[in-house]
């Protein structure tokens, strides 16, 4: 809790025991010696009433510095080290069909804001594939940009699966992240033949990338058995999806899979005032010496 607080606060319980002794115990006088005690004795002859209240407030004032007044403030510092995550989106032309790809952008938004600790990046594919984005912290940006992005930005007439795979596998080669992963979203074949499957999954292992393959649509839309190889050989994991709760699912599902572990360190400041009652209390006391000396006199 940050602001002002005391430390022992069960002190100011003492002030019980001075209205007690202050009703039943009987004072004993000391004679003390005080530079210029005649002086100070005006002040502490005035009388009893005056002598009381300066003899409470002595005793609150080392009672308020026995309770140790602080001014706390709390310092958090966290360990921000999340995932590296490349999401690599089909954007073909049979992605325009029924909205899906509209509908792929509006759930990769919600997952890209759920990764708040994670460095994404995004490659997107059709007739040839290329990075839009390289794995950045940036994610408004990234945001803005997947926004802007449409089918046919890359072609509409051919689905270079293994060339995005493999293209996107480029964005770790200088990574020293521990958690690497691809989210790889297809509604379609390989029929670019520009880079071979084992080259693009051989490229993944070495990175030590574990690829996430979706593959969304009916029956014989994308090949099963190349998604599930893919998935199976890099750490993955293989999803079909053939309605949009289903890829909602999905993604939520990897999202729990490869929660960032966010380590945060608490640490608390203190900045310490028990000087200052003490002092008063210690300047007060001076007239009830001198009274006790100049009574004594």
């Amino acid at each position: 809790m940050n602001g002002f607080t005391f430390e022992h606060p069960a002190a100011f319980l003492l002030l019980i025991l001075f209205f007690i002794c202050a009703r039943w115990c009987k004072a004993r006088y000391e004679s003390i010696w005080f530079p210029q005690a005649r002086r100070y004795a005006s002040l502490g002859g005035k009388g009893g009433t005056l002598r009381q209240l300066l003899r409470f407030l002595v005793f609150l004032l080392l009672v308020t510095a026995l309770a140790s007044p602080v001014v706390r403030n709390d310092v958090v510092v966290t360990n921000d080290k999340g995932y590296e995550i490349s999401l690599i989106l089909d954007a073909s032309g049979s992605m325009a069909q029924n909205g899906k790809f509209d509908i792929v952008k509006r759930i990769v938004t919600r997952f890209i804001q759920e990764r708040k600790h994670d460095k994404i990046g995004l490659t997107i594919f059709a007739d040839f594939a290329y990075v839009a984005v390289p794995l950045t912290y940036d994610k408004k940006s990234l945001l803005r940009l997947l926004e802007k992005v449409n089918v046919g930005i890359a072609g509409t007439r051919r689905t270079a699966l293994y060339e995005a795979l493999f293209m996107s596998t480029k964005l770790f080669a200088h990574s020293k992240a521990k958690n690497k992963i691809a989210i790889l979203l297809t509604d379609g074949m390989d029929n670019a033949a520009t880079v071979p499957l084992e080259v693009a999954v051989n490229t993944a292992k070495r990175y030590g990338i574990k690829v996430y393959t979706i593959g969304i649509g009916g029956p014989g839309d994308y090949d099963p058995y190349v998604l599930e190889k893919i998935a199976k050989e890099t750490g993955g994991r293989f999803f079909q999806a053939d309605s949009v709760r289903k890829l909602e699912q999905v993604y939520a599902t990897i999202d729990k899979l490869e929660k960032s572990e966010i380590k945060a360190n608490r640490y608390v400041k203190k900045a310490y005032f028990y000087m200052w009652p003490l002092a008063a209390a210690l300047l007060l006391m001076l007239p009830l010496v001198a009274g006790r000396r100049g009574g004594a006199a």
